[in-house]
């Protein structure tokens, strides 16, 4: 099987390449630039460009059996505030891509939807995927719209299609720049010696789940016969203050200095609480997360510290 993935530059995607290579396929990436934290793999096919355009979409889709796509123009915190250029970049650009898929032999596709924010405010302490969809921001709506027109391609044209709806993700290589995610915008600052900024009293609860789970149930998404949603994520929720805690036991554990942590005010599209339910993925699937927070969060730690010692 060849596999295009789209995004497999960028942070889960870098790791999807990994999975998807040891289950022995063949990966050709398609993404604007080259992954910012190694260099390419010799045994994958680059295509650089974007996504959104069809001469670019119709090169990086000849002779593929699946797609994996991985791309968002926006997250959480940014798609809000330009809802159109939201809608641009991702709701229309794979309703493009998706129009291509009807001309060539790939009939298998998995989508990273977002479990984060496609449920709204949950109605239940543990999420499952039958939960009503009502989303509270333009990344979760598009992400919704994207869901529906792939059950649409399903039914009318025969795509076998997973959307994983992903909790929060988080692992080596995670950027620096502040909008992938309290614990590695965290840890970026605290191995800089800048203080970790909380939005809010730290209450929000979040499902974290380490990249390297979420990479083989991408994996095993692919290579199986079953369709639909599946949550991905470690079914069970942190506290933004436990987090910080655990990064503090980390920094202590290693004889380091303690971080200094400031607050601002809360933000309108943050749910309180969100933890995903996935006996769907376990049971159909046969996927269980392996790596624990504390575990994920003291890998992720030295990670970024030999980043930045060797830069």
């Amino acid at each position: 099987m060849k596999v295009l993935l789209i995004g497999g530059c960028g942070f889960v995607g870098s790791h999807v390449a990994d999975a998807l290579l040891d289950q022995g396929l063949k990966v050709r990436v398609l993404d604007l630039k080259p992954e910012a934290y190694r260099p390419p793999l010799h045994n994958v096919e680059y295509v650089f460009g974007d996504f959104g355009d069809s001469n670019t979409l119709f090169e990086a889709l000849a002779g593929v059996d699946a797609v994996v796509h991985l791309a968002s123009t926006t997250v959480p915190g940014t798609a809000n505030l330009d809802p159109v250029a939201d809608i641009k970049g991702n709701l229309i650009s794979t309703v493009r891509l998706l129009g291509l898929l009807r001309n060539t032999g790939c009939r298998k596709f998995v989508y990273l939807s977002s479990g984060g924010t496609v449920y709204g405010i949950p109605q239940h302490d543990t999420v499952p995927e039958t939960h009503q969809l009502k989303p509270i921001n333009s990344y979760g709506i598009v992400k919704v719209a994207i869901e529906n027109y792939l059950h649409m391609e399903q039914m009318l044209h025969g795509l076998s299609h997973v959307v994983l709806r992903a909790s929060n993700p988080y692992g080596p290589r995670q950027g620096r720049l502040g909008v992938q995610g309290i614990i590695g915008t965290s840890l970026w600052k605290v191995v800089q010696g800048e203080p970790i900024e909380i939005w809010g009293d730290g209450s929000v609860i979040r499902d974290f789940v380490h990249v390297r789970d979420l990479a083989k149930l991408c994996v095993k998404a692919l290579i199986s016969d079953a369709t639909g949603c599946f949550n991905a994520g470690s079914g069970t929720g942190a506290s933004v203050n436990e987090i910080v805690e655990k990064i503090a036991r980390t920094l202590e554990m290693k004889g380091l200095e303690p971080m200094t942590v400031t607050h601002t005010p809360g933000r309108a599209y943050d749910v309180p609480r969100i933890v995903l339910d996935i006996t769907r993925a376990k049971e159909c699937l046969g996927w269980t997360p392996q790596i624990s927070l504390e575990e994920g969060i003291a890998e992720s730690f030295e990670w970024v510290r030999n980043q930045i010692s060797n830069s």
